[in-house]
């Protein structure tokens, strides 16, 4: 284990254990996985490092990573924190109108774009600077733009540091470097208005990196999967830790693709937002309803004894009896291994998931058949981490403890506040909102709403920004509904309506796929999906599981209409975020007339 500043972490670990492996990439060509050591990631590092002091990159200057996960990334990021200088991370599906916001507002001097469409989107973005960045491209197999003069690949640009000229300025450079020194600038997502670059400095990941070793037990033993993008802080800081403990990352490069590199790695660790997990159960519990006779039956009572055993006795730190033991040991090994061996969870340690509402239904199955997942709480002003489940003695209802050296209080309207070495140093060029994120005596707002428990357990019970106010006066929690429901194997969108409504409605965008299934058992004849989803026995068949599945809401919170989408809400057409949030703004804006329908 080596915590220490960013600019030195790849170096301290190569004089240490050179030969081991720091990470693998898939190489689409041979479909096999490349290994890099920690000896050819520190020279690699140092090289493109000294390209950089070569390019004029300068201390505290900023230059823009606009790419999937890729190891050239994780290469920039240490040889850009070897020169003090700032990572500015984009998600690698950002449009060009927000490729140029973050470009301006960051001032960035280079950017490292990924692949073909980052390339064009960073080319057309920085078309009208007169003094535009320089544009360097990581796949060899990008094509530049006739026009193009100017952008290089990333092994030509490498080529600048090969020798040993500015050796002496990069190791100044480090030498020099200070905790405090500004890391990285990570733009929110604007759910809510313009995005806010969040500056996270050295101390700041330093921070997290040691009360998540105090916190969690993991080992040179463990192997973790880079999923969520590497611009995602809570993707950013895991990896960061798991390098820092010497555990190897697996780094997969196209989201779609994450069940066939699970299955290909075996990790045993690996932070994943709800979503991934909600497909997970959802596909359980498909195999689970098209199981007829023995095979139903053993799945059923597989899951049976192992909701007993492990919620019973396993989550409680206690010892389960011998009965139920050995009649775990036998179901597992005949049912619920298989269930995780086809999502690709052979090997499956611990699974942090953070990012925004799990089902505790879903979170409980999870857990019965094998799966830990240490739920937690966090924000990108935070360095991720606020709190999160411990091994055993855990409540299903909260999102655990907060870490050691983290301090929470509820303020007023319950909001969560925050106090700690995680916190941000405020918004880039932003002093007045920076101040309106902190209260006087210095605690940072979240923006969501909670409460604490004697054991120091966090609940968060809605996103005060989100929370909206009927006609009638009452206040609804969007999320609680659309968690609920989201949960249901036919949906795979919802956005709950009701802000100055009289009653709540919801759009829908249905599971396309298992809505054509349940269609063809019923024998329900359609000309094409808009006219499925116009069907009366399909509305009424969700009304009915809408009705059910909100039973324990309040009669003033459920939905009473809705309509079904032919089309998901995606990042192209802005209704999602990059973190995949809903954006309620646009959708409210791109579904008026639908919207204003359901209140007639």
């Amino acid at each position: 284990m080596i915590i220490t500043h960013l600019s030195k972490l790849v170096h301290a670990q190569a004089a240490v254990v050179a030969d081991q492996i720091a990470f693998r990439h898939r190489d689409a060509a041979t479909k096999s996985w490349i290994p890099t050591s920690w000896k050819e990631l520190s020279k690699k590092v140092m090289t493109v490092a000294k390209a950089m002091a070569a390019f004029g990159i300068k201390e505290h200057d900023c230059v823009a990573t606009y790419t999937q996960n890729k190891p050239e990334g994780l290469i920039v990021d240490f040889a850009m924190y070897a020169n003090r200088g700032v990572v500015v991370p984009l998600y690698a599906t950002s449009s060009v109108s927000q490729f140029e916001y973050i470009l301006n507002d960051s001032a960035s001097k280079i950017i490292f774009a990924g692949e073909q469409f980052q390339y064009e989107n960073a080319f057309k973005a920085i078309g009208n600077l007169s003094d535009a960045p320089k544009l360097v491209v990581f796949d060899r197999d990008v094509k530049f733009f006739p026009e193009d003069t100017t952008s290089m690949y990333l092994d030509d640009f490498m080529r600048f540091g090969e020798t040993n000229e500015y050796l002496p300025v990069v190791e100044a450079r480090m030498n020099a470097a200070q905790e405090s020194d500004l890391a990285n600038l990570i733009y929110t997502s604007g759910t809510t208005g313009e995005p806010k670059g969040v500056m996270l400095a050295h101390e700041n990941f330093l921070f997290t990196m040691r009360i998540h070793a105090e916190r969690l037990g993991v080992s040179e033993k463990d192997s973790s999967m880079c999923f969520l993008p590497m611009a995602h802080i809570f993707e950013r800081a895991w990896t960061y830790f798991c390098l820092s403990q010497n555990v190897r990352v697996e780094i997969n490069h196209n989201p779609v693709q994450v069940q066939q590199s699970l299955r290909e790695t075996e990790p045993t660790i690996m932070c994943a937002v709800p979503r991934f997990w909600e497909k997970v159960y959802t596909a359980v519990m498909d195999k689970r309803a098209r199981s007829k006779g023995a095979v139903k039956a053993l799945m059923n009572r597989a899951l049976q004894v192992g909701r007993q055993f492990n919620l019973g006795y396993r989550v409680k730190g206690k010892k389960a009896p011998l009965w139920l033991e050995l009649q775990y040991k036998f179901y597992d090994k005949m049912v619920l291994s298989k269930i995780r061996k086809v999502a690709g969870l052979t090997n499956g340690h611990f699974f942090p998931c953070a990012g925004a509402a799990l089902s505790q239904n879903i979170n409980e199955f999870l857990h019965s058949i094998g799966v830990k997942i240490y739920y937690g709480y966090g924000l990108t002003e935070t360095t991720a981490t606020v709190c999160c489940f411990e091994d055993t003695n855990f409540d299903f209802s909260t999102m655990g403890t907060c870490l050691d050296g983290v301090q929470v209080k509820i303020g007023a309207d319950n909001e969560i506040l925050v106090k700690g070495g995680n916190v941000m140093k405020g918004y880039y060029n932003k002093p007045e909102e920076t101040a309106k994120a902190f209260t006087e005596d210095g605690w940072f707002r979240t923006g969501d709403a909670g409460q604490l428990a004697a054991d120091g357990s966090l609940r968060m019970t809605e996103r005060i920004k989100d929370l909206f106010k009927t006609v009638n006066g009452k206040y609804i929690a969007p999320q609680a509904l659309e968690t609920r429901i989201g949960e249901d194997r036919f949906v795979e969108q919802i956005a709950v309506i009701g802000d100055q409504r009289k009653y709540v409605t919801a759009l829908i965008i249905p599971a396309y796929e298992a809505l054509k299934e349940y269609a063809a058992q019923k024998q329900i004849a359609y000309k094409n999906l808009e006219d499925l989803l116009r069907n009366q026995k399909i509305q009424e068949m969700f009304s009915a599981r809408l009705k059910d599945m909100q039973k324990n809401f309040a009669s003033f919170e459920q939905i009473k209409k809705f309509t079904l989408l032919p089309a998901p809400f995606t990042m192209e057409t802005g209704e999602l975020t990059n973190t995949l949030k809903i954006r309620r703004v646009i959708i409210n804006q791109r579904y008026k007339e639908q919207i204003e329908a359901m209140y007639i």
